[in-house]
């Protein structure tokens, strides 16, 4: 029983730290607003907290390798608990303070989160779990933190104020930090980069690596176009296409909501159907359903047509995160992947900036339904091309490529 233990228990830290990076989401950004009453300060904060993240997840993943991972998850998340604290336990707390001190928990949970990403793998094999059914559970349940965590900070902000939210996120980042340490013992700890090993040469080596796997690195394309896509639809389009069409901004949350419920009955039928089905296949409708369609029919003026359509898109998109995560559990070597996981979470994150800056243009510069043409069209056939190459370069994909070795992965022809 104690494999599965420590691995139910790593799984709940996860959750748990998913759910108060939501609630510190809503919380932080709030706090500024009240204090400064600056709506662009509230925005730095946001970024504030999500750059150092994904810059910490590569620069910083050699640091976990070398000290161990399961320590670095600890670290972490006592850091993050103390950083998140003093934001709450100082008052008349600053601008200038906040911001730094949310970008130091930023870059912890950068690292920490990486950790246990690492750590899953091992822990999930000494339970006896399939690694895609665990990614597809993780996913799902994430989401579902997504959901609850937004309205559970704002709920906490009307109970206890803002400060006091703050004080709760930082509980569940002492929480996740005392469930490893009590809980979580892999069963033998991934292999790490050699003590002696250079940082430089320890960053270059995920980098090379993620460079020469063409496979991997197409379908992290796919996912950072899907997420620029995405979010140029959720910042931009949507928001615009209700004020226009819709005229009730209360019926924005309304589509956005749609979109998250389908993506966790997705990840719920993901999870129980996933050992059964073809992960290439899968991938591929899931991109074709729920990639373009989402954008497409926004053309459309008919309310009950968009949300029926946007919870369908959310059920297809649940399952390309989970396969995505099987893939890279099969195909990265496991000394390399605290490092190729950051470089591959960064990839995907890039899009969502980059989505919603040129949502806006296009959208500024063509109108609303030229420019969701234009980005729906774009998206099915950079969708249909890449994917196409993919397998043309691939057709057994995935496949299970041995990962205790040092080496690069074999080019594909």
């Amino acid at each position: 029983m104690r494999p599965r233990v420590g691995f139910i228990a790593l799984f709940v830290a996860e959750i748990v730290s998913a759910l108060g990076n939501r609630m510190s989401i809503v919380a932080i950004p709030w706090l500024v607003l009240v204090t400064t009453d600056s709506p662009a300060k509230m925005g730095l904060v946001a970024v504030g907290q999500l750059l150092p993240y994904l810059l910490a997840g590569v620069l910083a993943t050699p640091l976990a390798d070398r000290f161990g991972l399961r320590a670095a998850s600890i670290a972490t998340d006592v850091g993050s608990a103390l950083a998140t604290a003093a934001i709450a336990a100082i008052p008349g707390i600053g601008f200038s303070a906040i911001l730094g001190l949310v970008a130091v928990a930023g870059a912890l949970r950068g690292v920490g989160d990486r950790a246990k990403h690492v750590l899953l793998r091992p822990m999930a094999e000494a339970a006896g779990a399939r690694m895609v059914r665990v990614t597809a559970a993780y996913e799902g349940l994430a989401r579902g933190a997504m959901l609850v965590g937004a309205p559970l900070g704002g709920l906490l902000i009307y109970w206890f104020g803002a400060q006091g939210a703050i004080w709760v996120d930082a509980v569940s980042f002492a929480v996740c930090a005392a469930i490893v340490a009590a809980l979580v013992r892999p069963p033998a700890e991934p292999d790490v980069a050699p003590v002696s090993e250079p940082y430089l040469q320890a960053l270059r080596g995920g980098v090379r690596y993620l460079r020469h796997d063409r496979l991997l690195l197409g379908l992290l394309a796919m996912i950072f176009l899907a997420n620029l896509f995405s979010q140029a639809s959720t910042a931009v389009f949507v928001p615009i296409w209700v004020s226009d069409v819709v005229g009730s901004p209360a019926l924005l949350g309304t589509i956005l909501g749609a979109f998250a419920a389908g993506a966790v009955l997705g990840s719920i039928l993901f999870t129980a159907l996933a050992p059964t089905l073809p992960q290439r296949t899968t991938f591929l409708i899931a991109l074709a359903v729920g990639g373009s369609p989402q954008l497409l029919v926004l053309l459309s003026h008919n309310l009950p047509l968009v949300l029926a359509v946007t919870f369908c898109c959310g059920v297809a998109m649940a399952s390309l995160n989970p396969i995505l995560g099987a893939i890279q559990y099969e195909r990265i070597p496991t000394h390399l992947q605290t490092r190729v996981f950051g470089l591959a979470t960064a990839i995907c994150y890039a899009g969502l900036p980059v989505g919603g800056a040129l949502g806006g243009l296009a959208a500024a510069a063509l109108g609303l339904n030229p420019a969701i043409l234009l980005a729906g069209c774009l998206y099915l056939a950079v969708t249909l091309v890449t994917l196409f190459r993919l397998r043309s370069r691939d057709p057994a994909m995935p496949t299970r490529q041995p990962n205790s070795g040092h080496g690069l992965p074999h080019e594909r022809t």
